[in-house]
């Protein structure tokens, strides 16, 4: 197969790595490995074979483009602009093109789209926790006798809502006293159907802080999962559908409270910049876009007056961070709690070895990056770790369950949630 049957990726993409290694000192997978092929100038250069024909487009070879975790790291690092990780990315696309998996269109086109199918699929999750069958095996021990994998899975989920916040939500949601803002509310799925409170929370302050949240329950999934396994396809659709649904919403800000969902919003603009027909409102859409940190450090947001005793530390959203500069700000948000004594963590723009779903497909990298991130976690001597993204927290809870430690998992703006609620207490 040439390059010319898979246009969307360009020589200049990959043509002019001048294999400095860089790249590799802030490779996750490299620094587990020590192989060429787990690292990102090794998947730049079998990009390349591939492409010009030099190497078969054979399993193998995408095999070591999902093995990359999309952490975005190389991206940031390149002397000479070449993004690795977004390589890696539009490599699935291409096995998409040559070797199309099956059971990717049920999923990301039957399932993923449709948040009452999500709802459905996951209630078993949800009656887990709500009959009590969670507690009573972690009572008695029970998770000791599941299988390894099955035990880290279960360790992933957090407390589960009884009900999805979708369905609960109201879709206004009123600014507690004098309006100052019109934001737009992206609820992600996760935040939907497994981070409820956290969601809830979400608004909540938005309230407090003279914001009228509209939550349009039409939303779909934002497309980083399609994305993440070569279905661009389906992306541009929910991209298509959320940017229509949110211009109706009349709003001035679109904010989330989700990392990715936050990172695939800002990037609509780009996905759909060749498209005539919305390239102009993909823009219009990405501009209003604001992970809800970035967003309350950018307006009058109001001190808490209560104070929360409490030794924090936080761990940085690949997506976030590097893919939408934010950093600064959760931290600042959590540094205005009076009592919160916060700790950095030594590399906390490390991925935690998440990435989505490499803890169910590539487990071994996963829990071998995880368990670097949580030595630097113990070191803290934190009682919470802040991050403000459901992927990296569920893995969180992993190694806070594997090593049964008692630190809380949140999102930053719980702790504020909680600063503002005690003054009504």
């Amino acid at each position: 197969m040439t390059q010319s049957s898979t246009t969307h990726i360009s020589e200049e993409e990959y043509l002019y790595c001048i294999r400095c290694g860089l790249c590799l000192s802030v490779c996750p997978t490299y620094r587990e490995y020590l192989t060429e092929t787990a690292s990102p100038r090794g998947r730049v250069a079998l990009t390349r074979k591939g492409l010009e024909g030099e190497l078969q487009l054979s399993p193998n070879l995408f095999e070591q483009m999902y093995a990359c975790f999309g952490c975005l790291a190389c991206n940031e690092i390149c002397p000479v602009g070449i993004r690795p990780a977004d390589l890696a990315l539009e490599m699935r696309v291409v096995q998409e093109e040559v070797r199309p998996a099956g059971w990717k269109r049920p999923l990301f086109r039957g399932l993923i789209p449709h948040p009452s199918r999500m709802e459905w699929v996951t209630l078993p999750l949800r009656l887990y926790e709500r009959l009590g069958l969670r507690r009573l095996i972690y009572a008695l021990g029970l998770r000791r006798l599941m299988p390894a994998r099955l035990r880290d899975l279960e360790a992933m989920l957090p407390h589960l809502p009884q009900r999805p916040l979708r369905r609960v939500l109201p879709e206004v949601s009123p600014a507690r006293g004098e309006e100052r803002y019109r934001v737009g509310f992206f609820l992600g799925c996760a935040q939907s159907l497994m981070f409820a409170e956290e969601s809830a929370a979400t608004v909540r302050v938005l309230n407090r802080n003279g914001c009228t949240v509209i939550t349009p329950r039409e939303t779909k999934c934002c497309g980083m999962p399609a994305v993440g396994y070569g279905r661009r396809d389906v992306t541009l659709d929910l991209a298509r559908h959320n940017i229509a649904l949110f211009e109706r919403a009349n709003v001035e800000f679109i904010v989330t409270d989700c990392a990715t969902c936050g990172s695939t919003l800002k990037e609509y603009a780009e996905m759909l910049g060749d498209d005539p027909e919305w390239a102009e409102r993909a823009a219009a859409f990405s501009h209003k876009v604001r992970d809800i940190s970035e967003f309350l450090m950018e307006i009058p947001l109001e001190k808490p007056r209560a104070r929360l005793d409490v030794r924090v530390t936080y761990h940085d959203p690949c997506h976030l961070r590097r893919g939408q500069g934010v950093w600064e700000q959760p931290r600042a948000l959590m540094e205005m709690i009076d009592g919160v004594e916060f700790v950095e963590m030594e590399e906390a723009n490390w991925c935690c070895g998440s990435a989505g779903s490499q803890l169910i497909t590539h487990p071994e990298t996963s829990l071998r990056v995880l368990k670097r991130k949580m030595d630097h976690i113990e070191a803290t001597q934190a009682q919470v770790v802040a991050s403000g993204c459901p992927g990296c927290q569920m893995q969180l809870h992993v190694g806070v369950r594997r090593r049964g430690l008692s630190i809380e998992v949140v999102h930053p703006v719980v702790l504020l949630d909680r600063a503002y609620r005690l003054e009504e207490d």
